[in-house]
């Protein structure tokens, strides 16, 4: 069984500060899960590499567009695109049609409802100071719904990029 401290003598590292249990046997983070189902739902959504990422990726690649993966356009801004091009200041966020929002495909939370409604207006306000501060900063945001035609999005980055040089 793994200790829950570290024996090292040395502080503990930033995550094990944060949550002491991580990494010890039978010991989980706290959640906010109303069960184990959505539980290992909710841990199965992955934060990047999803499968409209890839394609978009792979066909502005194809393009010969150059990009930058999951960085953050500006440092001090903790705010991760999709796709930077950091000599055209274009950052490409792939937004999901669920967590943010899509006026054609969002489906409204059969489970704790009110939670998940407030959550994307949350993630929406968050889009459009995103959207703001970049702006404030120089940078050009492109921002893609994820059930758009790949091949298409990439062609129109490639005019945004093209065309700033």
């Amino acid at each position: 069984m793994a200790p829950c401290v570290p024996s090292t003598g040395r502080e503990p590292s930033r995550r094990l500060r944060r949550f002491p249990t991580v990494g010890c046997v039978g010991a989980s983070r706290p959640t906010e899960a109303s069960s184990a189902g959505v539980r290992k739902s909710m841990q199965s959504n992955k934060g990047r590499d999803t499968r409209p990422e890839l394609a978009l990726r792979r066909a502005a690649h194809a393009l010969g567009l150059r990009y930058r993966v999951s960085v953050r356009p500006i440092p001090s801004v903790r705010r991760t695109a999709d796709l930077v091009f950091t000599k055209a200041k274009l950052a490409v966020f792939l937004d999901g049609c669920f967590w943010h929002g899509c006026p054609e495909h969002h489906t409204v939370a059969k489970t704790n409802a009110d939670y998940w409604a407030e959550k994307v207006l949350r993630n929406r306000e968050r889009d459009r100071e995103t959207d703001r501060l970049f702006a404030e900063a120089g940078w050009r945001v492109f921002r893609v719904w994820e059930h758009e035609d790949p091949t298409v999005v990439a062609l129109r980055i490639a005019e945004l990029v093209r065309g700033s040089k």
